[in-house]
């Protein structure tokens, strides 16, 4: 399944949880394949996650890098080395956490 349809499917299950939860944030990570990950990131009521803060963790919680969804609710980053989890941060309550070995 390429990535477009991995957001699409992603998007689906979080619209259709909006009736229960109205703003739930929602980001998946894909290997580009030349080094380099593509976060995609928005809210299952549709909003955007442009400005969203975006940090990677090393395995011991040390920051990697630090910064935020670009316009189009996109993060772009070479991959780090090691183990490393990517941090997409709407605020309390309202982060996704997703660690290196689920990025295809």
């Amino acid at each position: 399944m390429n990535r477009s349809a991995r957001l699409a499917c992603g998007l689906v299950a979080g619209l259709w949880l909006s009736t229960a939860v109205a703003h739930t944030p929602l980001c998946s990570c894909y290997d580009n394949g030349d080094g380099t990950l593509l976060c995609e990131g928005g809210f299952s009521d549709g909003s955007s996650a442009a400005g969203v803060d975006v940090r990677v963790v090393d395995a011991d919680g040390g920051v990697i890098l630090e910064g935020k969804m670009n316009e189009n609710s996109e993060f772009e980053l070479d991959r780090p080395d090691g183990d490393f989890t990517i941090v997409f941060d709407a605020g309390p309550g309202h982060a996704v956490e997703i660690p290196a070995s689920a990025i295809y």
